[in-house]
């Protein structure tokens, strides 16, 4: 790898390859699985003609992947919203008109505050 990185392009195609021969963790298919419905698989000749798979049993293949995925990534949001929902509490019901205290702390301002205003 060139020290000044100018050849990213090069090493694009392996990071590529890397990500879609990855299973997705939610879903445990991998992303190319889902997109193509066959497995990545490095090395061959793409231009060599082989056995054509028929459109129908095509797209039957493909929707059981993408309902097997979509079920798994519905079961994870389930699961994490289970688990966020564990510290969460009520919140309170405010008001037209209710005062509350804002903290500044994170805000950003264009012009220099006076102090005495903001603590």
């Amino acid at each position: 790898m060139d020290h000044r990185q100018k050849d990213w392009p090069e090493w694009l195609v392996l990071a590529e390859f890397a990500v879609n021969n990855k299973a997705h963790m939610a879903t445990k298919v991998l992303p190319f699985m889902a997109n193509y419905g066959r497995e990545l698989r490095m090395g061959g000749d793409i231009r060599k003609k082989g056995k054509v798979e028929k459109a129908m049993e095509f797209v039957k293949r493909m929707k059981k992947v993408h309902e097997e995925a979509e079920a798994a990534l519905k079961k994870t949001q389930e699961d994490m919203k289970r688990q966020a929902d564990k510290g969460r509490k009520e919140t309170e019901n405010w008001k037209k008109e209710d005062r509350v205290l804002l903290s500044t702390k994170d805000l950003v301002f264009k012009e220099r505050l006076v102090m005495k205003l903001v603590d």
